[in-house]
């Protein structure tokens, strides 16, 4: 996927998503007044601006996230330099470790703790160098395209609109006239966070393309660069979904969005790959009607047709 599409769909879809709000948003404001959709606006904003603002200590925490030492893993630090100095970053993130056994990595941050990129213990004990320059590569491109805070802000929509829907909902008129319009609009505002949330999903599978657009533009030459980013997520689905085929409890909680791969569908991604010389024939791969409707519920794109799009772009940049 060449990047003037993706940004013409990551546009579409912003477009769509505050066309939307702002459409049901004065339909609302005209039947019911100012007061209560507004003071609700707030409350939303404030504790989805309060939760970014917190989120990097609440990760850090339930990850067991350190700063990692340079003398720990210097190949890591220079990865991490090549691909800040191939981006235009003024500063490099800081390098952190989380003490979880499985492979994956996340960017994260706000303006009380700056730019961070953690990389898990299973990945420095999964991938080669290569392989975690490509996802470094990645990382960094979420910083530098600002999903952090994009997806913060598009995040308040849908919860405004579902604190009004459990508004409308439990509170209602006192006649019967009154309640049925109240339940009416409280329906219409559950519906209307159920398309919005759908819309933030694909906005967010949007932006880890973008991010491995970004990974391949940056790597030395963009063959080479789709290559070893194709690697690391095959690698880094394989091992997650044989952890959880053992049994193995990842402890994802509600931060899964962070991640490079989702580990909740790992099984299925590690079957649907079968290994990465499976990821190499992901031309004659299929996606199903299946799998396209269980993407639509996913943070991350379907991983085989993430690859097939990774592979294209190596090729395309090659040109």
């Amino acid at each position: 996927m060449a990047l003037e599409d993706l940004k013409l769909s990551m546009i579409l879809t912003l477009g769509f998503i505050f066309g939307l709000t702002t459409l049901a948003f004065v339909f609302i404001l005209d039947l019911m007044g100012l007061a209560s959709p507004i003071a609700a606006l707030i409350l939303a904003l404030i504790f989805n601006v309060g939760q970014w603002l917190i989120s990097p200590y609440l990760v850090e925490l339930f990850y067991h996230v350190r700063e990692l030492p340079y003398s720990e893993a210097p190949h890591v630090h220079m990865a991490l330099e090549e691909v800040v100095s191939r981006s235009g970053l003024r500063e490099k993130p800081k390098l952190m470790i989380a003490e979880v056994p499985y492979p994956n990595a996340f960017a994260y941050g706000s303006p009380l703790t700056g730019h961070k990129i953690a990389v898990t213990r299973g990945l420095l004990n999964t991938l080669n160098r290569d392989e975690i320059a490509g996802v470094l590569g990645h990382e960094v491109g979420h910083i530098v395209h600002r999903d952090v805070q994009l997806m913060t802000f598009v995040s308040v929509l849908p919860a405004f609109f579902y604190i009004i829907g459990r508004m409308f909902l439990y509170s209602g008129g006192g006649r019967d006239r009154d309640r049925g319009g109240a339940i009416a609009l409280g329906a219409l505002s559950i519906f209307l966070y159920f398309i919005l949330s759908l819309a933030n999903l694909h906005l967010s599978r949007i932006r880890e393309y973008y991010a491995d657009y970004h990974s391949v533009k940056t790597a030395p030459n963009p063959s080479i660069g789709a290559a070893r980013l194709m690697s690391a997520l095959a690698k880094i689905v394989g091992y997650t979904g044989r952890l959880k085929l053992q049994g193995a409890q990842l402890h994802v909680a509600g931060f899964k969005e962070l991640f490079i791969a989702d580990p909740d569908s790992a099984v299925q991604d590690m079957e649907a790959l079968e290994g990465y010389e499976a990821a190499k024939r992901i031309a004659q791969s299929k996606v199903t009607m299946a799998d396209k409707l269980m993407e639509l519920f996913s943070t991350h794109p379907n991983i085989v047709e993430r690859l097939r799009r990774l592979e294209e772009l190596g090729k395309l940049q090659a040109l």
